[in-house]
């Protein structure tokens, strides 16, 4: 049998250095087409390298049509930074276009245990 090695990644509870996951869930407005939405998210993409803070990134869609999007940043000043950037930036208006608004949750949280 063979075994599997988990590394673990240590983390803080200062929220100001600790990395941190942002994870959205929401609907798309009815009618849009998920191959639309997966072009005009990754048209965000230079910006969120650019800003050098995200570590990783995921997009998903369950079989309800509930769509996660789920983005490990290196701070929370980062996430909260970044989203208000994003916010204004001319490249997440078509991103942000098809999302039902009253269909959106967004949480933080800093990450404790990350598998490698």
């Amino acid at each position: 049998m063979s075994q599997t090695q988990v590394t673990t990644t240590p983390n803080t509870t200062d929220a100001t250095i600790a990395t941190v996951a942002e994870i959205v869930t929401f609907r798309l407005i009815e009618g849009t087409d998920p191959a639309a939405f997966i072009t005009a998210a990754r048209a965000i993409e230079p910006m969120l390298k650019a800003s050098g803070t995200v570590l990783s990134r995921t997009l998903s869609c369950d079989d309800t049509d509930t769509w996660t999007d789920h983005i490990t940043w290196t701070t929370m000043a980062a996430a909260t930074s970044t989203a208000e950037a994003m916010m204004a930036d001319p490249l997440a208006a078509p991103m942000m276009q098809l999302i039902d608004p009253a269909h959106v949750t967004m949480r933080h949280a800093p990450i404790a245990y990350q598998q490698e």
